[in-house]
């Protein structure tokens, strides 16, 4: 990575580099870079796309409605409500 291609980065991210900082980052995007080209060289055409290598099957539950969740009874528990609203103390 050449040095001003790392010290607009550095900047948009708002870190201050030492020179000392700024030797080990760029000589480790450098040889990110590089790894990155050599993933670019492996062929993946014939590999089915996938979103984990590990998983199988859906892992979520089903979308089903639950009868025994009863709004009001909820609402009721809560320490303080306001129009079916729980009131929650403000944060900020």
């Amino acid at each position: 990575m050449e040095k001003d291609d790392l010290l607009v980065t550095a900047a948009q991210a708002q870190l201050a580099l030492s020179a000392e900082e700024e030797g080990r980052l760029r000589t480790a995007v450098s040889e990110m870079l590089d790894y990155f080209e050599m993933m670019n060289e492996v062929d993946v055409s014939n590999l089915a796309p996938t979103t984990h290598a590990l998983i199988r099957e859906n892992a979520l539950r089903a979308d089903n409605p639950n009868p025994n969740n009863n709004q009001e009874a909820l609402i009721a528990r809560a320490p303080e409500n306001e129009d079916n609203f729980i009131v929650i103390p403000n944060v900020l």
